[in-house]
């Protein structure tokens, strides 16, 4: 079996030659004995492993460049640290080949991967430092400042975060649960497309920039030929091959660069994939994006899943399941979140 491991960010740096994106952080080192992860506590996950129709035992992963793992990656921080683990928790016990699943974790805060090794004895993973510095001049005020996090952002810089090797990722938001093989969601067609999507092209798509961007062609007309559709950027399978020959992240730092002087849209993360995605995403199965379980951006009130099978529960929004079961005002829908919750509540 392939051991447990994961890689200090120092490890990453040199892993990935990139200097500019990963610097290890300055308060690394603290005389201060607190740390915010004291308040967290998980208990040890089941043990995984793989049904016998995976790969035939004689194969053994030899590393993150294996080319029969799947890789997914999610961001890790101190608020949605629950969140996050109840989706790797949700992931491993729906796959079939658990044991080919590599988890990348885009972390801010270098202590959480001791954590996740402690909870998940035999995962596959490993943590990647992203510098909050990287893009905290190009984020702009938004509707709801849980928005305005930096690692929010760091979606944008997987191309250059993960070992050239990765050819393809899945992004994944923290606030979900998969209750599907998530091979399945691997082994999307692309085409000539570099990220695949559920698209929502019933949504109203021009509530999603300002009236100053609708009424000036030098913006709007970056969708002339376009049918552009909303898609939710928290369930994304990526061509990182792709992304890195036309180098997507500084096209969506461009539009980030407008954003500041122009004020073209409201949300955080969400419009510059939009602007440089839209009417160019692999449409994916809506059931692999049940979304919007969290309510609206400001009140989180309790929402009804959309009809259709379902293969993975999204709650984006502002109500999250786990601060609204603690609160012991649930919506009914937090009760199919609960079962992947590992957090060890103190008595």
């Amino acid at each position: 079996m392939f051991p447990s491991k994961s890689f200090p960010p120092a490890e990453a740096i040199r892993s990935s030659h990139l200097h500019a994106y990963l610097r290890l952080p300055s308060y690394q080192v603290s005389s201060s004995t607190y740390s915010p992860l004291d308040r967290f506590s998980f208990r040890k996950a089941s043990e995984f492993g793989n049904a016998d129709k995976c790969r035939s035992t004689d194969h053994k992963i030899t590393g993150v460049c294996d080319p029969s793992l799947v890789h997914v990656a999610i961001t890790l921080d101190v608020e949605y640290l629950r969140g996050s683990i109840a989706a790797v928790h949700s992931i491993l016990q729906h796959s079939l080949c658990p044991e080919n699943v590599f988890f990348h974790f885009l972390v801010s805060d270098t202590d959480l991967e001791t954590l996740v090794r402690s909870t998940f004895p035999q995962l596959k993973f490993k943590a990647y430092y992203f510098d909050p510095a990287i893009v905290r001049n190009l984020i702009s005020s938004s509707v709801r400042q849980a928005l305005e996090q930096p690692l929010n952002y760091a979606r944008n810089y997987l191309a250059d975060l993960l070992e050239p090797c990765v050819r393809r990722v899945i992004y994944l938001d923290s606030d979900l649960v998969v209750v599907d093989d998530i091979a399945k969601l691997w082994s999307t067609n692309l085409g000539s497309r570099t990220i695949g999507a559920p698209e929502y092209c019933h949504a109203n798509f021009t509530k999603y920039f300002t009236s100053s961007f609708w009424s000036a062609e030098r913006f709007s007309g970056t969708f002339k030929g376009r049918k552009p559709c909303y898609f939710n950027t928290g369930v994304m399978v990526i061509d990182l091959v792709k992304w890195r020959r036309v180098g997507y992240t500084k096209r969506i730092e461009r539009w980030m660069e407008i954003q500041k002087t122009d004020r073209i849209y409201e949300l955080g993360s969400l419009p510059p994939f939009l602007l440089v995605f839209a009417g160019r995403v692999a449409p994916i199965e809506h059931r692999w994006n049940q979304h919007g379980l969290g309510g609206d951006n400001v009140r989180g009130s309790c929402r009804g899943l959309h009809p259709g099978p379902v293969s993975l529960l999204h709650w984006s929004g502002s109500g999250k399941p786990w601060d609204r079961l603690d609160s012991r005002r649930p919506c009914p829908l937090d009760a199919l979140w609960a079962p992947y919750d590992l957090y060890r509540h103190s008595h």
